[in-house]
């Protein structure tokens, strides 16, 4: 049987107003004319690699300006989640504009700190962040997107066994602790734009 468990079983540090809504718009129509590539997934090479039975989307490369402030809010958001966890976080991984189109899913998985992953990158990794551009909703609208849940999942034996499942909406940073098991599910409508990176 599966639990349903809530945000704070899984220790999620959450900021919905890290971007406000004006800035996830133009982003999002910056992003939409951008050059592009496959995004990349990591195992025993550092360099990455495309496999898109484990992780089909797009990793997009918008102008420095965009990248650059994005960065600087990211260099800003570090302390208090660090404070959030009770660890230090003195470096981050260049951040990664993604857009997750009809079908495209990232398979359940784990980002690093967990002594598994033996690449440089992985163990660097000790909070995940998530920044969400647009809303994800069950009716379709111009803006939105169905599907593409982020979804956690604690299977760990002695723990609860269950699911919790965030609902996207534009502006909010989700962050939490690297070895944490979660998936994104694939888009059935619309398309999906966010911004993922590490601390460590």
């Amino acid at each position: 049987m599966t639990v349903s468990l809530s945000a704070a079983s899984f220790n999620l540090y959450l900021d919905s107003e890290f971007l406000d809504a004006r800035t996830c718009g133009e982003i999002i129509k910056e992003l939409a004319k951008v050059p592009n590539n496959p995004a990349t997934v990591y195992g025993s090479s550092a360099t990455g690699a495309v496999d898109e039975a484990v992780r089909k989307t797009i990793r997009l490369l918008p102008s420095a300006p965009t990248a650059n402030y994005i960065t600087a809010k990211l260099v800003a958001a570090r302390e208090p989640i660090a404070r959030h966890y009770g660890i230090d976080l003195t470096k981050y991984e260049e951040p990664q504009f993604l857009r997750y189109e009809v079908g495209d899913f990232f398979v359940a998985h784990q980002d690093g700190n967990t002594g598994l992953m033996l690449t440089e990158r992985e163990q660097f990794r000790k909070a995940s962040v998530i920044i969400f551009l647009n809303r994800q909703s069950d009716v379709p609208t111009p803006d939105s997107y169905s599907g593409g849940s982020l979804v956690f999942t604690e299977w760990r034996p002695g723990r609860n066994c269950g699911q919790y499942s965030l609902t996207a909406e534009p502006g909010t940073l989700v962050a939490f602790p690297a070895e944490t098991t979660h998936e994104v599910t694939p888009v059935t409508s619309g398309q999906r734009y966010s911004i993922v990176s590490w601390y460590g």
